[in-house]
């Protein structure tokens, strides 16, 4: 328990991603920190929920293995990743498509080239083949050769593009970027966009160019995943390899200033720095005057099935738009941690408010071609403020520092993404140990942009 006159270095309010990362940096300068989170568990909205032996993520945001703030944070080092197969299912015009993930190795010019030379060569009639039992393929959803060879040029440039330059570029709505690259509106509808969607939570690609492009960039560097065990096993992860006493539970704070903050539990506590590492909400109700973003919303419905409806870890994306499932995946196979031994997770997500569950049933058994009236509901998690929109003009390193003694981190501070929560965590630790006058031991690296 907290005393009255307790005094740190640095208190931290929120026990998210970003807080976290922060007080591993500052802890390991030698900073005195603690960190305040009024939920009875940390994590935020990186959260799991455990209903008969299942896992659910309430959000279920996707990672890619190319994140650099997985592999610099510290605490991480023993999250697992669950990638997803190699390429991407795409449900369009009726029927499931095989999209391969570009080789990251291979320059654009060469992408290009191939399939210009496959566009040329004389066609040889092949018999049809399906796609993890799905009806014969017709024309891809990303358009002909030709096309294809331009998606892959420009995500094989995106992948070699160094962030800065990214962040350099003119900005505008991810949708009007894209067709200005001179993207067909076949590959953009029939693949960007549901990719983006799962990606972003925006299926109108009204995001920032810049922030689309770092998460293609992410994407094409690297393999979409998920962490084994659920989303809340990096927060976790994150708290444990925390001195113990450092994180602190179900304390409320209901005001901050530059030296202290005061908590409903345990009156104020005294510090040289207080840093906000909540929600944007939270943090705006702490400090009227800051900036609240427009929010994309989402529903995640979790089914338990009796057999699976597909092969293998794929992540299956819907073109179409004809239903209101926006992506789903067999989770269990993805990560068997998840279900039970002798059970099978199908987790789909909708952007927007929940459905009538029949609705989203029927809309599986469309993208799966199965049937889904055996198929039973685990839970529905609905959240309206699920992930902070990054709409032109966004700035990806909005800045941490507000006045000496007063920070401020989370994802819309940067990226809405996991990537950006963990950044973000680690630029306001910078500007704090900064302002202590102390040299970070990580300062000699350059700061990874968010992704």
């Amino acid at each position: 328990m907290l005393e009255p006159a307790h005094h740190a270095d640095v208190v931290i309010v929120g026990a998210g991603a970003a807080g976290l990362s922060a007080a591993h940096r500052l802890t390991s300068a030698g900073v005195t920190t603690v960190v305040l989170e009024a939920a009875p568990h940390v994590g935020g909205r990186m959260s799991t929920e455990k209903v008969d032996g299942f896992r659910l993520d309430r959000i279920g945001q996707l990672l890619t293995t190319s994140y650099p703030e997985l592999r610099r944070t510290p605490g991480l080092d023993a999250l697992v990743l669950r990638p997803f197969a190699p390429g991407l299912l795409v449900h369009s015009d009726g029927r499931r498509h095989r999209a391969a993930e570009p080789l990251s190795g291979r320059s654009a010019r060469g992408a290009l080239t191939a399939a210009r030379a496959l566009a040329s060569a004389p066609r040889v009639p092949r018999p049809a083949r399906t796609v993890s039992g799905a009806a014969p393929r017709t024309a891809a959803p990303l358009g002909g050769p030709l096309d294809q060879a331009r998606l892959g040029a420009a995500l094989a440039r995106l992948a070699a593009t160094p962030v800065e330059r990214l962040l350099a570029r003119p900005e505008l709505p991810a949708a009007r970027a894209l067709a200005a690259r001179g993207l067909p509106s076949r590959t953009i509808d029939g693949f960007l966009r549901p990719l983006l969607s799962a990606l972003l939570c925006d299926p109108g690609l009204t995001t920032s160019s810049r922030c689309a492009d770092l998460a293609l960039h992410a994407f094409a560097r690297g393999r979409l995943c998920i962490p084994e065990g659920g989303a809340e096993v990096l927060p976790e992860l994150l708290a444990a390899a925390l001195a113990p006493g450092t994180v602190r539970t179900g304390v409320r704070v209901t005001s901050v200033a530059t030296t202290s903050v005061t908590t409903a539990e345990h009156g104020e506590i005294s510090c040289r720095a207080v840093l906000l590492a909540t929600d944007a909400r939270a943090a705006a109700e702490l400090l009227p005057g800051l900036r609240v973003p427009p929010f994309h919303e989402l529903t995640v419905f979790h089914h338990t099935v009796p057999e699976p409806p597909l092969d293998g870890p794929a992540l299956l994306l819907d073109a179409d738009r004809a239903g209101p499932v926006a992506h789903t995946s067999v989770i269990s196979r993805v990560d068997p941690s998840r279900a039970p031994a002798d059970r099978v997770l199908v987790s789909s997500t909708v952007l927007g408010p929940p459905p009538d569950e029949r609705t989203v049933r029927a809309h599986l058994a469309t993208l799966y071609g199965a049937p889904t009236d055996r198929w039973e509901l685990l839970a529905v998690h609905h959240t309206r403020e699920a992930v902070p929109a990054m709409p032109p003009p966004h700035d990806p390193r909005r800045p941490v520092r507000l006045l000496s003694g007063l920070y401020v981190c989370g994802d819309h501070r940067d990226t809405s993404t996991v990537q950006g929560a963990l950044h973000s965590g680690r630029r306001a630790a910078h500007a704090v140990l900064t302002d202590f006058g102390i040299a970070p031991a990580y300062a000699r690296e350059p700061l990874p942009a968010a992704a």
